[in-house]
């Protein structure tokens, strides 16, 4: 049977596609503008009808159609959240079950971005995966367009595949299609991707950007991280040239880099000439930027994020944030106000993997101060766990300074981060740290 044929006979209603996923699944939704809104909302119709029961659901960073259709305060325990990297929607569900005095409606797994194909596919087992692609070529492939992350190893492995066909979704190249064959429903649903309004970089975003535009090289390949302090490091990088990229997120920022003519891509030693991502969210430019264009290329996580892979980029830039800095360097950058606010991401993943690139640095920033300027972002113990170990951070900035932490002791890095804190906050913390003896 020809492709045309087959799509034609798993053509599905979005009730009749939902239908194929039975109680007590081990479901994949797909990440962030991949959550395919026409099968979400008739899987949590059949959910309220009492026609699923105990479905299990795995993804990374749920936007406002899951919030809306499948992970309502209504359904848990017939559908049941299992987040490997929580947003706002599940803070939500969380918050209001404790208001309600009830259990925690959802399960968190930790895990770095680049394990979570294994994860799922070996670990849990998933054996369904529900996501939204592009149209189908004339060879019979679907393109992940802006979300091949898990969702293309998932499909390899899952028993049942289930797509939402959107002709708003771009065409994107790379290792990131799926065939027919291995499609068991096909819904057809329009809807404008997500759009993820840009975050207005504020006085101290614009400080930290210029310090780190001044530590990159031309030549070097960049991986930016999520918000407004890496979208300022991009405006301050668009007078460099030949920049590259090797990122999981691509970013409104990065693709206004290549837009300028400062990322070309060309001094790359991996894939030179090419653009690499995993999964991109922003607006509607970055969108019509990545479909049909050759000089980028989709990949899954499992090996955009591998460390040995980024280490074979040259001059390779990692810049991330975080929430929280400890006297010894270590890193937590998903936990706020006790409880688990984000996940550790792929932050650990781009840390290893640009040190250990020939010429290149991991960097870590963030505001020396949180809370209206009320709390210092370097403290004397994290409040929540460890995303990136003191071993393993390298350059560290605030918007005081910056200082490259490999090869000091405890000692000097207390020091030394002290000196990037806030001004009114540098008494306390070194009363702290002479209490704990590293000074």
């Amino acid at each position: 049977m020809d492709a045309a044929a087959l799509y034609a006979e798993r053509l599905k209603t979005p009730d009749q596609a939902a239908a194929l996923i039975a109680s007590g699944a081990k479901v994949a939704m797909g990440l962030g503008v991949s959550q395919p809104p026409a099968l979400l909302k008739a899987l949590a119709d059949r959910a309220g009808r009492g026609e699923v029961d105990d479905v299990n659901l795995y993804y990374l960073l749920s936007t406002a159609i899951a919030g809306q259709t499948v992970l309502r305060d209504e359904l848990m325990g017939r559908i049941r959240p299992w987040s490997l990297f929580h947003t706002a929607i599940e803070r939500g569900l969380e918050q209001r079950a404790r208001d309600a005095g009830r259990p925690n409606p959802v399960q968190f797994i930790p895990t770095g971005f680049q394990q979570s194909p294994r994860l799922l596919c070996r670990e849990v087992g998933v054996d369904t995966l529900i996501c939204t692609v592009s149209p189908m070529d004339g060879d019979g492939f679907f393109s992940f367009g802006a979300n091949t992350d898990y969702s293309k190893p998932v499909s390899e492995t899952a028993r049942t595949v289930i797509v939402e066909v959107n002709p708003h979704m771009p065409r994107v190249f790379g290792d990131c299609t799926v065939h027919v064959s291995r499609v068991a429903g096909i819904v057809e649903h329009a809807a404008p991707l997500l759009v993820v309004p840009m975050a207005q970089p504020q006085p101290a975003d614009l400080v930290i950007g210029r310090t780190i535009a001044d530590l990159v090289e031309d030549g070097s390949t960049l991986q930016m991280g999520i918000g407004a302090l890496p979208n300022a490091v991009c405006d301050a990088l668009k007078d460099h040239r030949h920049l590259g990229v090797h990122t999981e997120m691509l970013t409104p920022g990065l693709v206004e880099l290549m837009q300028a003519g400062a990322a070309d891509h060309a001094r790359k030693t991996l894939h030179p000439g090419v653009g690499v991502f995993t999964f991109s969210m922003g607006d509607q430019n970055t969108y019509d930027f990545l479909d049909g264009n050759r000089g980028l290329e989709a990949h899954p996580v499992s090996y955009v994020n591998d460390p040995a892979v980024i280490a074979r980029n040259a001059k390779m830039i990692s810049v991330n944030a975080t929430l929280q800095i400890d006297l010894s360097g270590a890193c937590c950058s998903e936990f706020l106000n006790g409880r688990q606010f984000t996940a550790a991401g792929g932050q650990l993943d781009f840390v290893r993997g640009a040190y250990e690139s020939d010429g290149g640095k991991s960097i870590i920033a963030c505001h020396s101060t949180a809370a209206k300027g009320t709390a210092s972002r370097i403290v004397a113990r994290l409040d929540g766990p460890v995303t990136t170990p003191r071993n393993d951070t390298h350059i560290i900035v605030t918007e005081h300074g910056w200082t490259d932490l490999k090869g000091k002791s405890t000692s000097q890095r207390a020091l030394a981060l002290i000196a990037l804190a806030a001004p009114e906050f540098r008494d306390g913390l070194t009363r702290e740290a002479r209490a704990q003896g590293l000074i």
